[in-house]
């Protein structure tokens, strides 16, 4: 009975539960998905790392290339981030080039490795004006269940934390670069900018790490992005209603407490990793 009223009429099911402050999969209103993390994952990746928040599933890897700097930053080098939502992890996506919702995933972390400054781009330039890193950043979702974007900013974070670039000198005569794979060192990571994603229903209900269901049946969608200093980067709101100055504080303030929790999660799995090896 209740699988035949959630299909004719989800909206009323849903508001259902909003009604009695809770929600479909028993979760309240304000609380997140089980997340778990895994770094290291892809072995031919210089960084990696993979993220589930219920089943919603991410895997970021990091390839590290030599390139020469532009000629606008010549002691700068570059991150290239790039998000995939292919067919395999939802019905709701087809093959072929990247559809909106991915190429504005992708803008929105360009967006945020950018605002945050996650990492210096000065530290990834080995010689001024001739050589530097670019990170190819590769962010593939595995199962789409909702609530995507908070999925991709940690997997980002945690795999930059793992990565681990060779060293490499320059030949003063020759001005040929050599690669040395067994000393590596780890990327100074200067911030770590955690989103948090929430969805409104009734112009008025505000719910937090919406599943697919629920972004599908919200009024309105909002991202927000912090850092350990509390520092506000992005407000990502793509349409929708509008939303009270009120509500707006409630979400950062949430958006918050999640920064510490996902920082102390991955410093967890960063640590027990480091004391297996």
């Amino acid at each position: 009975m209740a699988a035949g009223f959630k299909t004719a009429e989800p909206m009323e099911y849903h508001r259902s539960f909003l009604k009695e402050n809770c929600r479909p999969d028993g979760r309240e209103l304000s609380e997140f998905r089980t997340t778990t993390l895994n770094i290291g994952s892809i072995s031919t990746a210089d960084g990696s790392a993979l993220v589930k928040v219920g089943n919603t599933t991410v895997i970021c890897g990091i390839k590290a290339e030599l390139a020469n700097p532009t000629v606008e930053a010549p002691g700068k080098g570059y991150i290239v981030p790039n998000v995939d939502l292919p067919p395999l992890c939802s019905s709701r996506f087809r093959p072929g080039p990247p559809g909106e919702q991915a190429q504005a995933a992708s803008q929105f972390i360009a967006d945020v490795i950018e605002s945050s400054e996650v990492i210096q781009t000065e530290d990834l330039c080995i010689e001024r004006g001739k050589l530097c890193w670019v990170l190819y950043c590769d962010m593939m979702c595995l199962d789409y269940d909702g609530n995507v974007l908070d999925a991709c900013v940690v997997a980002l974070l945690a795999a930059l934390k793992n990565t681990q670039l060779p060293e490499v000198t320059v030949n003063t005569e020759t001005c040929t670069p050599g690669v040395t794979l067994e000393k590596r060192h780890g990327l100074r990571i200067n911030k770590h900018p955690v989103a948090t994603s929430f969805c409104i229903f009734d112009d008025s209900i505000l719910i937090v790490d919406p599943t697919a269901e629920e972004e599908s049946l919200a009024t309105a969608q909002l991202t927000v992005v912090t850092d350990e200093e509390d520092r506000l980067y992005s407000l990502h709101k793509p349409g929708g209603t509008s939303l009270s100055g009120q509500k707006l504080q409630e979400c950062i303030s949430r958006a918050t407490v999640r920064q510490r929790e996902i920082q102390k999660l991955i410093n967890k799995v960063i640590h027990s990793v480091k004391t297996a090896q």
